[in-house]
């Protein structure tokens, strides 16, 4: 027994206590910067995070980045994909372009010489920093109030992503590019229909506010039904994006890298139009609200309602 003991002391030494010893079975994502994340992968990171609009770290769990590297990656590609924005987001210029999107707008409900429907959305942002109540519109949150205008094949074809959400659409019509465009005559004949929120302008066509005869009510009805095509593409475009979705939880972004976003998405969701990109479902929509357009002196606004009153009533009688 004596000698057993001898032995079991000699060899102790050379034995590890089983207590002591450690398995380390661990995945250690390392953290990039973006000099050491190849271009794909930086697209490939903010593309998700256009499409699945979720937490940072949710969207680098499929690329193997940090948060902040996604959140790099972002800042970096965006800027880039915006310099492609004006190639993929305009409205028709040339004759044929011109007559085909009359064409494609008269065959929805029959009104002629349409060039686009006008709307405004509210693009859900979150950013604790922001303090000033202008960024709260009437649905209570923060937003950015986005002006839109949309073709009859549902592609964007001018966007302005810059004024907060409580900003009345009539305000941003008037301070738009395509707004003073359209004053000043670039559009010819052609028409842009808009809601209530609008002002009525020869170049800018509002329902009737209360019809009075079968004829208003047609013609309301037209209108109604043609600019149910901007509604579907607000759906279809913050279906594809969620980001810009209210369900994303707002985008997580200063002002002016929502902004950014916005027309990149907006840019990107033509892109798939035009490909043919299988479309989504419509995700319910968040409108700005309807507001009384008062962007013009008063002796102004009675002259531009004039001629927006005689040119809708020759629109009434096609009816």
């Amino acid at each position: 027994m004596a000698a057993i003991q001898q032995i079991l002391a000699a060899n102790q030494p050379r034995r590890r206590a089983r207590s002591q010893t450690v398995y380390i079975n661990a995945y250690v994502r390392q953290n990039f910067s973006p000099l050491d994340v190849l271009p794909e992968v930086q697209l490939l990171a903010a593309l998700r995070f256009y499409a699945v609009g979720s937490f940072l770290e949710v969207v680098g769990d499929g690329t193997g980045l940090s948060k902040a590297s996604v959140s790099r990656s972002v800042a970096a590609v965006t800027p880039i994909l915006l310099r492609h924005a004006r190639t993929h987001i305009k409205m028709a210029t040339t004759r044929d372009e011109v007559r085909m999107v009359h064409q494609g707008f008269h065959a929805v409900a029959g009104i002629p010489r349409v060039i686009g429907l006008v709307d405004g959305t509210l693009i859900p942002i979150h950013n604790p920093s922001l303090v000033d109540p202008c960024w709260i519109g009437r649905k209570h949150y923060a937003a950015i109030n986005t002006q839109v205008v949309v073709d009859h094949n549902g592609l964007i074809t001018d966007i302005v992503a810059r004024w907060p959400g409580s900003t009345h659409d009539s305000f941003m019509w008037a301070n738009s590019a395509v707004g003073q465009k359209a004053g000043r005559g670039v559009f010819g004949r052609s028409i842009i229909l808009g809601d209530s929120g609008y002002p009525l302008r020869s170049y800018l066509v509002t329902p009737v506010t209360n019809p009075a005869t079968p004829q208003e009510e047609r013609f309301n009805e037209a209108h109604t039904r043609t600019r149910t095509k901007i509604e579907r593409v607000f759906g279809i475009w913050k279906s594809r994006f969620r980001c810009i979705h209210r369900s994303s939880g707002g985008l997580r972004l200063s002002p002016i890298k929502c902004c950014r976003v916005i027309v990149v998405t907006a840019m990107l969701h033509n892109i798939a139009v035009r490909v043919g990109a299988d479309e989504p479902p419509p995700v319910e929509e968040q409108h700005s609200e309807d507001e009384a357009p008062n962007p013009a002196p008063r002796h102004v606004r009675a002259v531009l309602h004039q001629a927006g009153a005689q040119t809708r009533q020759e629109l009434i009688h096609l009816f």
